[in-house]
């Protein structure tokens, strides 16, 4: 899964995101979204921080039976 932001502004595209501490600013002033690895698919329309991410823990949970292992590892490694 890849996790997409773009500012609030028009005109601003999506940008694959490098971690909460290198965007500018709070996530409160951008959009995410969350599509398939191959980015052929948009699993979740765009929408707040908190909104993508209890999204993509539901997702990994179902795809992975155990889920919470997996979950906190992808989870650390996308608020870095």
């Amino acid at each position: 899964m890849v996790l997409q932001y773009k500012k609030k502004e028009k005109g601003s595209k999506w940008m694959d995101y490098p971690g909460k501490s290198k965007i500018e600013g709070i996530p409160n002033n951008y959009h995410f979204r969350l599509l398939s690895h191959d980015k052929s698919e948009v699993l979740v329309e765009q929408g707040t921080y908190d909104k993508v991410l209890k999204r993509m823990r539901q997702i990994e949970f179902f795809k992975h039976k155990k889920g919470q292992g997996r979950i906190a590892s992808i989870v650390n490694e996308i608020i870095e």
